[in-house]
């Protein structure tokens, strides 16, 4: 993709401790216009001294860091790199771990799974404000929202739920279990664009921004 005309592109810093992924991400991530990688970094330390230095849009954050967690070192990150988005990027599939990240502030939890296009899409999304996260963690994250105030707390919603078709409500449902777009097609028997399309229409009828917090309406829908 290539960036419109005067826009500038993302910038961004990846934080993991293995050199061969940091190059692997760089290059995947150079096929896109619209990004542009700024650093790259090894460690906590270093991503802190680099993110104040070079001031990225997004910081892409692994877990899994020499003598500390990434998502321990979230906050010091954000108060290097005022604004900028931070995106977890991890093999770690642990709820606590999700919690944790975005409840010390991170933007997303994506996971290594995901592939180029979905991730450059994730970090434009991101840049907008919307919060990102891997669909195979949304039900986790309902979960941990579940667990109790030390959750993270999505923007509550009202629950017009009643305004939506009997398909939107099967799809909806299916979100809340932290079913895949491919996931749900298969169950209802339908196109995956078809769910795609009825997703557009959940996230509009309830005036939310992404998948996650419809998850969430879900799960507070249930509990009363």
């Amino acid at each position: 993709m290539s960036t419109t005309a005067g826009s500038a592109p993302i910038r961004i810093l990846v934080v993991d401790d293995h050199p061969l992924f940091r190059r692997g991400l760089t290059a995947l991530l150079a096929r896109d216009e619209s990004l542009q990688m700024v650093g790259d970094a090894g460690d906590a330390g270093e991503a802190q001294r680099k993110a104040a230095a070079l001031r990225p849009d997004v910081i892409l954050l692994d877990n899994h860091l020499p003598g500390v967690r990434g998502v321990d070192a979230v906050p010091a990150l954000l108060a290097a790199a005022p604004g900028a988005k931070l995106l977890m990027l991890t093999v770690s599939e642990d709820a606590s771990d999700l919690a944790a990240a975005l409840r010390a502030g991170a933007h997303g939890y994506l996971l290594k799974t995901i592939d180029g296009d979905a991730l450059s899409a994730a970090i434009r999304r991101a840049m907008r404000g919307e919060h990102v996260i891997s669909d195979e963690m949304t039900g986790k994250l309902v979960a941990a929202f579940k667990d109790g105030p030390g959750g993270p707390t999505p923007a509550p919603a009202a629950s017009p739920l009643d305004a939506l078709s009997p398909r939107e409500g099967e799809i909806l449902r299916a979100i809340g279990r932290g079913a895949s777009n491919k996931e749900i097609a298969r169950e209802l028997d339908i196109a995956e664009s078809t769910v795609k399309i009825h997703v557009q229409h959940l996230l509009r009828k309830l005036d939310v921004s992404s998948r996650v917090q419809l998850a969430v309406i879900v799960s507070q829908h249930d509990a009363h």
